[in-house]
């Protein structure tokens, strides 16, 4: 696995060990967990485009809104 995903999954991962419910293998927690990591992995390519984007400095914001994860 390429090592940014890796970290990625690891901070999505810990961010969801302890959901409220007390149940860490639930399904709640298993959604949470995958919806951690893909806004995690939409940051991050909302990010790429801010640094790199020449044409327009607002793709990033579109990334976001597309996905759903404004600041």
């Amino acid at each position: 696995m390429n090592p940014r995903i890796q970290e990625l999954w690891d901070e999505a991962a810990k961010s969801t060990t302890t959901f409220p419910s007390g149940q860490n293998n639930s399904w709640e927690t298993q959604v949470n967990f995958m919806e951690k990591f893909a806004e995690l992995i939409v940051r991050e390519c909302a990010d790429i485009a801010r640094l790199n984007t020449r044409v327009d400095s607002k793709v990033y914001l579109m990334i976001q809104e597309h996905f759903g994860v404004e600041e």
